[in-house]
């Protein structure tokens, strides 16, 4: 939700008219700004204040608790001249919020925060994503993105970007500065100043003699570097055989390795030794195997067949590639295998409509994405939180099958993509239909969202305290003599009952034939609750029991609720006992 407050007849006339510009989940406050502002202030996701900055700093500094769970404030003067991101610029999306309402109302958008001044990613932030490793001048590199310089990017791997300003892109023309996202060694031949981030993408396999020097293990190692251009710290994980789990040489090896070029950063594990059976190594195919090997461990491959497994359970079903064939030093072999990286899908559920009911990891999945899919009204909802130049696919009702279709094509083509619905279509009508055509080709992540059965069950009471079914009495995807066979196997066994796609456009009578099989089922008294547009304006909650309930108080925005014959009303609120007792028909 966002609030919009005035004190004078011209701010009132501003909010009314950025109002209709916003959208459905803006609300213009009404009577005393100060008690309406407390009143409203943990529903907001952003709030405008038509009014001086100071009066609009004394307002909020009471409320305010931190950057993350605090909404953004955007200032607008009395005579429509700025937009000015005032509070939460970038965690609460004022930033964003102040470019809208200064396109809406003719005005200036003021931004002071330096990564989003011009719409930047800020660098450190794509280290973190892509664990990597900054080499470089990442201050004197973030001062030319942030001053809108041309900075050219370079990645070749394929990693899925966030939205990007402008002025970074893989083409900019004229760019003193280049961002290399590479594990390896940079060329010569690249112009000007360089900033590169060295992810960590390599395993490292280690096959020895018995007894072998610490020192020959360290010297083949460093020709990953010298002979192949391989970044030492782009490497995650050492692998070899159970056989060396008590090498000396080797295990001293890797400490040193881990001393000299492990972990990205605080909070990174430095890169470590895993080992596996000769039985589990010989089943790997690899370009160089050996009999002499075979005869004396019982693989006829150690280092290309422990990289290239090992990197193969990491990549979590991405692909990989063996980028350092079998090399031999004294009495040392080592190869090297590269996880690639993959496109990324998000199914994000938003929750309900409340800003507040919004989790913090789907707004982070929001921010990661270079391209949103949605339906329009759920991409109105967080449009300010998007990134500048994140790409926005939207559609309207019916199309589930095509959303789900053209995200999961996005992210096969290497982009970091979310797929977002409510609580309910996030779980239900997007996530099924993206995970049936998605393959392990792409990264996909699910950010539950708080579901519309439990928005509703709260605003009732605790009907769900017991065991309870969600059945959609949608007939779009299931026929309806399932739909009948869910519901009175539901009945018969006395679950508390949400229903949601209760009614639909063009079918009415649902809901009408649902009530009918629980009722032979159910006491006349048995309660059931109704709630339309749970935590979003015109929110409504309805209570009857099942012999009165009106299926015409309910349209397909709401929730319905049918209580076990164990459920009750107490003091107007449902509940469903949790010490169960049956009761025989």
């Amino acid at each position: 939700m966002i609030g919009l407050f005035a004190v004078t007849s011209a701010g009132r006339r501003a909010a009314s008219e950025l109002a209709a510009a916003l959208g459905p989940d803006t609300v213009v406050a009404d009577g005393p700004i100060r008690p309406a502002l407390e009143r409203l202030w943990p529903k907001l996701g952003a709030a405008v204040f038509f009014l001086a900055t100071g009066a609009t700093v004394r307002l909020i500094a009471p409320l305010l608790r931190d950057k993350h769970s605090d909404p953004g404030v955007v200032c607008v003067d009395e005579a429509r001249r700025f937009a000015v991101a005032l509070a939460g610029g970038h965690s609460g999306g004022a930033n964003a919020l102040a470019e809208r309402i200064a396109d809406a109302l003719g005005a200036i958008p003021v931004v002071t925060t330096a990564s989003d001044a011009t719409g930047s990613t800020p660098l450190d932030e794509l280290a973190e994503l892509f664990d990597a490793t900054p080499d470089g001048d990442l201050a004197g590199c973030g001062v030319a993105v942030l001053n809108g310089d041309p900075v050219r990017l370079v990645n070749p791997l394929g990693f899925p970007l966030p939205a990007l300003p402008e002025n970074v892109s893989e083409h900019a023309h004229g760019a003193e500065w280049t961002v290399l996202i590479d594990d390896r060694l940079p060329p010569t031949t690249l112009p000007g100043k360089v900033l590169r981030l060295v992810p960590r993408t390599l395993v490292v396999g280690v096959g020895s003699a018995r007894d072998v020097p610490t020192a020959a293990v360290n010297a083949t190692l460093e020709l990953l570097a010298s002979e192949y251009g391989l970044d030492p710290r782009a490497v995650r994980a050492f692998a070899s055989i159970d056989l060396k789990a008590d090498e000396r040489g080797i295990l001293e090896a890797v400490q040193d390795f881990a001393f000299w070029h492990g972990g990205a950063g605080d909070g990174v594990e430095p890169p470590t030794l895993l080992t596996h059976t000769a039985e589990q190594l010989s089943t790997v195919d690899v370009p160089n195997p050996s009999e002499v090997v075979r005869a004396e461990v019982g693989t006829p491959s150690v280092a290309e067949a422990a990289a290239l497994r090992t990197a193969t359970q990491l990549a979590g079903g991405g692909r990989v590639e063996l980028c350092v064939p079998k090399t031999k030093g004294d009495n040392v072999t080592v190869a090297a295998a590269r996880i690639h990286p993959r496109g990324r899908l998000a199914v994000v559920g938003l929750g309900p409509g409340a800003a507040d009911l919004r989790t913090p990891r789907a707004e982070a999945e929001l921010r990661r994405a270079s391209t949103v899919v949605g339906l329009d009204q759920y991409v109105d909802q967080v449009r300010h939180l998007l990134r500048p130049g994140t790409d926005i696919r939207v559609s309207g009702l019916g199309a589930e099958e095509e959303r789900a279709r053209e995200a999961v094509e996005l992210a096969e083509a290497g982009a970091a993509v979310a797929l977002i619905g409510s609580g309910d279509a996030g779980i239900y009508a997007m996530a099924s239909p993206a995970l049936e055509q998605a393959d392990e080709s792409i990264e996909v992540a699910c950010v539950p969202g708080v579901t519309a059965a439990l928005a509703s069950a709260a605003l009732l009471g605790a009907p769900l305290g017991h065991d309870h079914a969600l059945i959609s009495l949608s007939d779009l995807h299931t026929p309806w003599p399932a739909i009948q066979r869910r519901v009175r196997a539901a009945a018969e066994g006395d679950f508390v009952v949400c229903f949601y796609n209760p009614r639909s456009r063009d079918r009415h009578w649902q809901l009408g034939a649902a009530l009918d099989i629980l009722r032979e089922h159910r006491p006349a008294g048995t309660p059931v609750g109704a709630v339309r547009q749970a935590s979003r304006d015109g929110q409504r909650v309805y209570l009857a029991p099942i012999a009165e309930f009106d299926v015409e108080q309910v349209d397909m925005f709401t929730t319905v609720v049918v209580g076990s014959s164990q459920s009750k009303v107490v003091g107007g609120r449902m509940v469903t006992p949790r010490g169960y007792r049956w009761m025989a028909d």
